[in-house]
């Protein structure tokens, strides 16, 4: 096996992580290899890792684009010196571009009432409208991420408890707590799943087949949804969990609470929702004080 399949193999294996991920990493690897014109990646030193990252500036790609290719690369030297007898990682000490760093798009408490609140889809079936209300819902109320979303089994619920353990990046676990409305909402649902989910499914949320809902189709949904609710803008299921990070530091300034329930690994990722908070601050003030207002 050759050093890049060992790579991936440890990836999906010992890591865990979703096939999505790895051929991610498989595409980052290809790539330097084809930036290197096919010189062996055993035999890179730190300047045709370099020139690799020139070549990829060329090409005009972004430079968050650019820094993920070096972190891919960095993290297979690290495993090769470590596991293969490398003798070194060409990746050290290089750093990768600057970027701005973009701020995530959110939804605010009223447009968050409009969507979820509204006669939205009345006219759907029945049961779909029960699970979609759960399923947005509880986006909204608990701050998931699509795929544990997706991914959460009835077991993992406890309805009296209002909490739900779901399984995130790296397959680690995280208790998120879940409220009264999404819990309401879930209640409706559950009597009407038992029409539609196979007697072998698990999941929580099931299409009309009566299989897990794939990710693709609960964008959908959503989107749905928010044109059906006169929301003149695309609806993203991540927008539900930037709305729920934001609104609940907006309420309690706690950003240590919010980034263990997002199931962040480091703080400065959740840091992201302070600067909208300041943003709208800044729009408020910019609003509302007569030595910021500029004269008409």
């Amino acid at each position: 096996m050759n050093a890049v399949a060992s790579y991936l193999q440890y990836l999906a294996a010992e890591r865990r992580l979703s096939p999505h991920t790895v051929a991610a990493y498989q595409r980052d690897l290809a790539n330097l290899s084809g930036l290197v014109a096919g010189k062996p990646l055993a035999e890179l030193g730190v300047t045709d890792i370099r020139s690799a990252i020139v070549k990829l500036r060329s090409q005009n790609l972004a430079a968050t684009s650019v820094a993920r290719q070096l972190s891919s690369w960095r993290g297979f030297y690290a495993f090769a010196c470590r596991r293969l007898g490398f003798a070194s990682n060409p990746c050290t000490g290089l750093r990768p571009p600057k970027a701005a760093k973009a701020l995530p798009q959110i939804l605010s408490p009223d447009t968050c009432t409009q969507l979820l609140d509204g006669d939205t889809c009345a006219a759907a079936d029945g049961a779909l409208l029960a699970r979609d209300r759960a399923m947005f819902e509880l986006f909204y109320s608990s701050g998931l991420r699509l795929a544990e979303l997706v991914g959460l089994d009835l077991p993992a619920l406890n309805l009296q408890a209002g909490e739900a353990q779901v399984t995130g990046k790296g397959n680690k676990t995280r208790i998120v707590p879940v409220g009264q409305q999404a819990l309401a909402a879930i209640a409706a649902w559950l009597p009407q799943r038992l029409a539609l989910a196979r007697a072998d499914t698990a999941a929580v949320f099931v299409s009309q087949r009566g299989t897990r809902l794939t990710p693709r189709s609960v964008q959908l949904r959503l989107n749905r949804w928010a044109l059906q609710a006169g929301l003149n803008q695309h609806v993203h299921p991540h927008m539900l969990r930037h709305a729920f990070a934001t609104h609940v530091l907006q309420s309690s300034g706690d950003l240590r609470a919010v980034q263990e329930m997002l199931g962040h690994a480091s703080i400065s990722t959740t840091q992201v929702y302070t600067h909208l908070d300041w943003q709208h601050l800044a729009k408020v003030y910019d609003q509302a004080h007569p030595r910021a207002r500029k004269k008409s």
